[in-house]
Formats: structure tokens, sequence, C-alpha cells
């Protein structure tokens, strides 16, 4: 029978060990989907924006539509000042779908190497939102100077209040990078396990003679339906992660507004 344990499709595996004094530097298959998809995403806007023609074809116009969608996205948060960040925005909208996308096809790239779905993992996604925190604080300090610290005195609140308001701006702000991790990590691991589980309920099912076969149809049915809302997660998880990014550059552009 089929391996149905939901939680095996995230343990980490080295696709090839390699050490150095003692230290293991083996290449996983998390660091080979992250490369898979740094590659693919390189490859896709590099085809798409070669011929550059003045009517776009297929590939041109998914490029372009990308671009405007980041874009009005940075220009409806951080206004026309926050496209000086558009390339980062773009790279971590691009990098989080593509490894969300990537995670969903079961048996990529070639049989018997299972899928990975990198984002499944707070370490990654903790990476990501830190780094996000560190170009943010980094920017906000370098160009505001101590006027980065407004950010946590929010103006037209009475003076007493301040021993209160202060506080939990401190506190909300300090846990950004907790929040925009968990949630993208939260939302991609719950959903492949409960694909999971359900796919495991139709091998269980299909197993058990004619009436078990004709009960499998309704988790297969669920698996189906999962399956189109977790490509639809894929891509909302991505749009929130680039737009909280953008809320918080903003925060680094206009403390205090």
């Amino acid at each position: 029978m089929a391996d149905t344990n939901p939680i095996k499709q995230f343990e980490i595996h080295p696709v090839f060990d390699f050490e150095i004094g003692g230290l293991n530097l083996a290449f996983t298959n998390s660091s080979f989907f992250m490369a898979a998809t740094v590659i693919g995403v390189t490859a896709l806007m590099a085809m798409a924006t070669t011929r550059r023609a003045l009517v776009p074809g297929r590939g041109q116009s998914i490029a372009e539509l990308l671009y405007e969608f980041v874009a009005g996205m940075i220009r409806s948060t951080a206004g026309t000042e926050g496209l000086r960040f558009f390339p980062f925005v773009f790279t971590l909208f691009m990098f989080i779908l593509a490894a969300n996308m990537l995670g969903m096809f079961p048996y990529l790239p070639a049989p018997g190497f299972h899928s990975f779905t990198v984002t499944s993992h707070i370490i990654v996604t903790f990476a990501l939102s830190m780094l996000v925190m560190v170009i943010v604080v980094g920017y906000g300090v370098w160009k505001n100077g101590f006027r980065f610290l407004k950010l946590f005195v929010p103006s037209g609140v009475p003076l007493p209040l301040y021993l209160i308001v202060t506080p939990i701006e401190v506190i909300s702000f300090l846990s950004r990078p907790l929040s925009l991790s968990v949630r993208l990590f939260a939302n991609m691991l719950a959903g492949h396990i409960l694909l999971k589980v359900f796919a495991g309920f139709v091998i269980m099912m299909g197993t058990a003679g004619f009436l078990g076969f004709l009960g499998a149809a309704l988790p297969l049915f669920m698996v189906v339906a999962l399956t189109a809302l977790e490509f639809l997660v894929a891509f909302l998880q991505a749009y929130v992660f680039a737009i909280l990014t953008c809320i918080y550059l903003n925060d680094a552009l206009h403390p205090g507004h």
C-alpha cells in the first residue's frame, strides 16, 4: 500500500552528501527545489523578455502582467517612491509564488523524486520575513535617522496614552517577522496535510472491496476540490506576503504617517 503518512512529505533528505571539517553541507531536497525555483523563474522571465516585441506574445504578456501587478501593488501601498523597491518585491513575490506552485506537483522533476514545498518549512519563511524586516529597519534608519522612531509614536494621540500606545506599537513591530512567516508556513503546511489525508482515504477505501471503492468517490472529489483551492491559496499567500512587505516598506519611507 502506498505511504499515506501526511507528515512524510515535509521530511528533508540529502540529494548528495557533502562534508567539510565535520560540518554537514549536504545538498538537500529543500535546497534543490529552492534552486529549481530560482532557475525556473529566471529562465521564464529571460525567455519572456528576449524579443521585447511591440505586439507581445504569450510569454511576454505574462511577464508584463506580472510586472504591472506588482508595480500596481507597490504604488497603492507605498506610493510612487516605493517603486525603488520594485526589484526586491517582485523577486520575493515570484520566488514564493513559484515555490508554492512547484510544490503542488507530486512527482517532479523525475519519477520517484517527490516534490517538496519549501514554503511549508518555517525556517525558510522566517528567513524571508527577517530579510524584509532588515531592509525595512535598515532603510528606515538610513533615510529618516531618529525620525524612524516616530513609527512607535503615532501623531494625534493624547500624551498620557503614549504610555500604552508606544509599547503596543513596539510589540506589534517586533511580531511582524513572526506573523509574516507563520502565516505563509501554516497555510502551506495545513493545505498539503489536508490533501494527503484525503488522498490516504481514497487509497484505504479503494482497497476495501467494491463498497469501499464506491465510498472512495467522496474523498476523491474532495482531493480534486482541495487541489483547486490549494492553487488559489498558493497565489494568495504569495500576494499577501508581497503586499504586507509593501506596507512595511511604506513605514520605512513614511514613518509616523
